[in-house]
């Protein structure tokens, strides 16, 4: 799917700003009801989720429908031209009405749909759109929630004096089976855009390497009659190579590599013509590859310094904020990082972008978060999730293929791969093989294991890159650093065995910024940074442990409930970005850690 993209030959119309809002009373379930909506409708924001954006409890602990709205006059001056609305990401479930007649129905949250809108309304029409969102989470969505009544990390039903009274509670509250909040509503941008009728639908392009050139693989799929062309520009807008015809090979001589920060990630742009149409293209020639223990971009074995990150802040939540995208890369590159994991969904299609100019590496993670997570049947036999989570891979790879700063995607975090180990490995290994069919790159591909039994989980082993979250010294062996590495090293014994890429995508201890101890104690910045240490200290002597990505990047929101004070505090910067010490540890750390190299 490509990016809506303004030039000569297509316009983009922003439909971001003030809508009309309101929450369903739990009669409606996502049908629309004029009279219900102009009562009870008041205004709202979008891009952004609706919860922290009213100071009233009904919108930060909403569980099920709400109702979007806004009047809209398509421009005259688009007569003759194709027509479509789309959605950046609406979360979970999405049902599009204009003029209440249903045109659209979308499940996930995270990821672009859109509406062709020939023979609904045409150029110089005025019309209602509106949109009905439920927020609510199931074993049937991604990610996942929590039916039986216990949310993750959250307080249980004990005490409830009733199983009745516990239904109740139960159907009144989402019941996350992940750390984060369940930030809802229109997250992203909406926009109408146009092209020709005759038009570009896709563009797949699959850089390599020969010698000192660069080839470029490409297809070009198009609706309509016309030939195709596509020109190769450099940075600075020069024509480097040329082609005719929708598939074919490009050779741009002494190409220039798209390198991770702080080498230079350069970009040429595949400006493809067809008929009436045009579309430019951003890419660089770069190569990912796993060779034995080591995970290698453009032939160098290179190492993951950063983190995990959220898409959080205070009033949007999770909605699309640009001025803290722009705000967080300049953060990354402060830190000496290179890297970040999009945990646990998809991010907005702008950060990618900015990734691909400033040179950070991205592990892409579909919002399959929580699979069976505490449960006593096995998920994988039981819940209908398979097939939606087959739509997430397609539709993310679909969007994000032609980045070159994704080297890997992330099935999911955090399944049960330790409980029911056979029907986890058939699992898992069927979807590593779907995923690996849809990239035209072939990039690796890996899904992130919880802690767990190591020796039964038989699926993670199977990925190309091992990808393991472990909190030895705070959630396991808590506060006992001593205890904390003899642990670690049993552990990381196993995985040398089995002779793999290993990247610690998760390993923190929540740390109040401020709270200051002569004698490091949990929730000590003094703490933090000696977990951080010791931790460290244990992963520099594997040299099959091949990145480091501390949880989290930044303080964040969670469910309310015992084990959450404000929040996830496991960040290295507050949530509104000031650093702890921690932060300050790992900017010289990884200033002195090479992209490239490091345990050669």
């Amino acid at each position: 799917m490509l990016y809506p993209r303004m030039n000569d030959k297509r316009s983009v119309i922003s439909l971001d700003g003030v809508w009309r809002f309101c929450l369903d009373d739990g009669t409606h379930q996502g049908d629309i009801d004029e009279d219900f909506i102009a009562h009870n409708a008041e205004i709202i924001s979008v891009p952004a989720s609706y919860n922290d954006q009213k100071d009233e409890p009904r919108y930060r602990e909403h569980c099920g429908w709400a109702y979007y709205e806004r009047r809209f006059t398509i421009p005259r001056f688009l007569v003759g031209q194709r027509l479509v609305l789309r959605f950046d990401a609406v979360t979970h479930f999405a049902r599009v009405f204009i003029d209440g007649r249903l045109v659209k129905e979308h499940k996930g949250g995270f990821l672009p749909f859109e509406v062709e809108l020939d023979g609904i309304v045409e150029a110089g029409d005025d019309f209602l759109l509106q949109v009905a969102v439920d927020n609510r989470v199931s074993h049937s969505t991604l990610p996942v929630g929590n039916e039986e009544g216990t949310a993750f990390f959250g307080s249980d039903n004990a005490g409830v004096p009733s199983v009745e009274a516990a239904k109740v509670w139960r159907t009144k509250r989402n019941l996350p089976n992940f750390d984060f909040f369940n930030y809802a509503g229109i997250n992203r941008s909406v926009r109408l855009y146009s092209t020709p009728k005759d038009h570009i639908r896709d563009i797949v392009l699959v850089p390599s390497i020969d010698g000192e050139d660069g080839i470029v693989d490409y297809c070009v799929e198009t609706v309509g009659d016309g030939d195709v062309s596509i020109d190769i520009l450099s940075r600075e807008g020069d024509v480097v190579a040329h082609a005719d015809g929708r598939t074919g090979r490009i050779v741009i001589a002494h190409a220039r590599l798209w390198n991770p920060y702080p080498d230079d990630p350069y970009l040429y742009t595949a400006r493809v013509t067809f008929a009436e149409d045009r579309y430019d293209e951003r890419f660089g020639i770069r190569t990912v590859k796993v060779d034995g223990h080591r995970f290698l971009i453009n032939g160098k074995p290179f190492f993951f310094k950063g983190f995990g990150k959220h898409e959080d802040s205070a009033i949007h939540g999770r909605g699309f904020d640009l001025a803290y995208d722009v705000r967080d890369m300049s953060l990354i590159r402060w830190l000496n990082a290179n890297s970040f994991r999009t945990s646990h969904y998809p991010y907005a299609e702008e950060i990618y972008d900015l990734a691909d100019e400033q040179g950070v590496v991205i592990i892409d993670e579909t919002p399959a978060v929580g699979i069976g997570a505490g449960l006593s049947t096995d998920p994988y036999a039981t819940f209908d999730i398979r097939s939606h989570h087959e739509d997430v891979i397609r539709d993310l790879i679909a969007r994000d293929k032609n980045h070159p700063s994704v080297v890997m995607w992330s099935m999911a975090n955090e399944p049960d791969s330790e409980h029911f180990p056979e029907s986890a490995r058939d699992y898992w290994t069927s979807l590593y093989r779907y995923t690996h069919s849809l990239d035209p790159q072939d990039r690796p591909v890996t899904f992130v294991c919880c802690q767990n039994n190591y020796e039964r989980d038989l699926a993670t082993r199977e990925m190309d890159v091992v990808c393991i979250n472990r909190y030895y010294g705070w959630y396991n062996l808590s506060g006992d650093m001593d205890a904390a590495c003899h642990a670690w090293n049993i552990e990381l014994d196993f995985w040398q065995g089995i002779d793999k890429p290993l990247i610690v995508t998760e390993y923190g201890a929540d740390t109040l910024p401020g709270h200051h101890l002569t004698v490091p104690e949990m929730f000590s910045e003094e703490f933090q940074v000696m977990y951080y240490e010791r931790t460290n200290a244990e992963l520099d002597r594997r040299d099959f442990v091949v990145g480091e990505h501390p949880w989290n990047f930044a303080d964040f929101n969670t469910i309310q409930g015992v084990y959450r004070a404000d929040g996830n505090r496991k960040g290295l910067l507050t949530r509104d970005r000031k650093p702890k010490m921690a932060a300050h540890y790992f900017r010289r750390r990884w200033g002195g850690i090479p992209n490239f190299g490091y345990k050669e």
